[in-house]
């Protein structure tokens, strides 16, 4: 197959694929956000700690994320034609992939808030904050860069299910490469596909290492909050003495 047949067709199926990628990652940052901070908030020794909630979202971040990702796409097949009207192409990969990736970025996302600094957490409930004000004030703000790392690895690891999907009907560069490489024996385009595909998980790789480091460099130094906490408890007795 020359270059000038091969074109258009990497083209076409380089935009199903950033397709299925982009809508994903989406509805997996949406849903997997509120998820994981759920699982800090409930665990043991949080600020809403409750075993039930805890132990029931973990077991199913734990089996969603254990689940074969190609076995998922078939159980899902009725659910998917369900909610998006159809079980093949890039529309129909969608679910399959946002339903993987979920619990995936759930558990990112916990680790992210493990590692923020308690004593700013405490800092924050001695001046009378509460969860949720921790939560956005405190919690996010202060794992942005490690929750960018957490959405660059879930968008590699969505590229590589997305050329599963490919593969078995989803269309992208999966199916270009199964279809014509594999089944029809063209070998250069499964090179060309192979290539693109590292190159494309080694450029959303660059973007998301520069953002974060950009965050780390840029955000606000857990030193710098703590010592803004200090100085607002600090001037709270002379603003009630002005009062008085």
């Amino acid at each position: 197959m020359s270059w000038n047949e091969m074109q258009p067709l990497l083209y076409d199926n380089t935009l199903d694929t950033l397709f299925m990628v982009w809508w994903s990652t989406f509805y997996a940052v949406l849903i997997g956000i509120p998820v994981g901070v759920l699982l800090h908030l409930t665990g043991r020794g949080a600020m809403l700690q409750n075993v039930v909630v805890f132990k029931a979202l973990g077991t199913l971040a734990n089996v969603g994320r254990s689940f074969p990702f190609l076995i998922l796409i078939v159980v899902l097949i009725p659910f998917t034609r369900l909610v998006v009207g159809v079980s093949i192409g890039p529309t129909g990969a969608v679910v399959p992939l946002t339903i993987a990736a979920v619990p995936f970025f759930a558990r990112l996302v916990e680790a992210a808030l493990r590692e923020v600094d308690k004593g700013l957490v405490e800092a924050a409930q001695a001046m009378g904050g509460g969860t949720w004000t921790i939560v956005f004030k405190v919690l996010l703000p202060q794992a942005l860069p490690a929750l960018v790392a957490a959405v660059t690895t879930t968008v590699i690891t969505l590229i590589g299910y997305s050329a599963i999907a490919g593969a078995v009907g989803g269309g992208g560069l999966g199916n270009l490469a199964y279809t014509y490489g594999y089944q029809q024996y063209e070998t250069s385009l499964m090179i060309t596909t192979v290539v693109e595909l590292i190159l494309l998980v080694t450029l959303v790789q660059l973007l998301g290492d520069l953002v974060v480091r950009r965050l780390a460099s840029r955000g606000t130094r857990a030193s710098s909050v703590r010592v803004g906490l200090r100085r607002a408890r600090s001037e709270e007795p002379a603003a009630v003495t002005e009062a008085a």
